[in-house]
């Protein structure tokens, strides 16, 4: 097995520090110049114990980013799920539909052209007003630009919807965070304009 200065670089962040601090001490007792060649190693239990040790960290390594990128493509396709949910109910003239993606409390915050709405109820409410046919809902396409982690279960979205219309279509972006609330994706805070 043959390790050097390079191969540190390929390693999660975490544990460069310690990889840097390992081969400096290998290098200061003589066991190798430019590779560490387990082979001339004297001592078994020395061989053993970095041995273990680095395959120990390499595995941890592996294994924490792994758990990481896969929650963050589930994230992303769980958030991905409840938008296309949404276009579905909007684009049948569901609007009720359309607000199961949002966090049904008091304290979702909506802020678009009219100001800051805060509740589910009132979201709901001034949906129905604004939209009151399918000539005025029309048909919507989100298209998502980025999805980014904040802390936690907690996910900005950012995008644009478009809303083909018989009354005029209709575009603009928005930014909207995602919430995992009791293992299912929603919205706590909406703005779009």
């Amino acid at each position: 097995m043959q390790f050097n200065e390079h191969c540190i670089e390929k390693f999660c962040p975490f544990y460069k520090c310690f990889f840097r601090k390992l081969l400096e001490v290998i290098k200061s007792t003589q066991i190798c110049s430019r590779f560490i060649t387990f082979k001339k190693l004297k001592n078994l239990s020395v061989m053993k114990s970095i041995y273990f040790v680095f395959v120990m960290l390499l595995l941890g390594c592996g294994t924490q980013q792994k758990l990481q990128e896969d929650t963050l493509v589930t994230a992303k396709s769980g958030i991905q799920k409840v938008m296309t949910d949404q276009e579905i109910a909007w684009n049948n003239h569901d609007l009720e539909g359309f607000m199961q993606g949002y966090w049904k409390s008091d304290s979702l915050k909506f802020y678009g052209s009219n100001g800051l709405t805060k509740g589910w109820e009132q979201t709901l409410a001034n949906y129905k007003k604004g939209y009151p046919t399918k000539a005025e809902s029309g048909t919507l396409n989100f298209v998502i630009n980025d999805v980014s982690k904040i802390e936690g279960d907690n996910y900005w979205v950012m995008g644009e919807y478009h809303l083909k219309r018989e009354v005029g279509d209709a575009n603009g972006v928005f930014i909207i965070i995602f919430k995992k609330i009791n293992g299912e994706w929603k919205i706590v805070a909406d703005m779009s304009c």
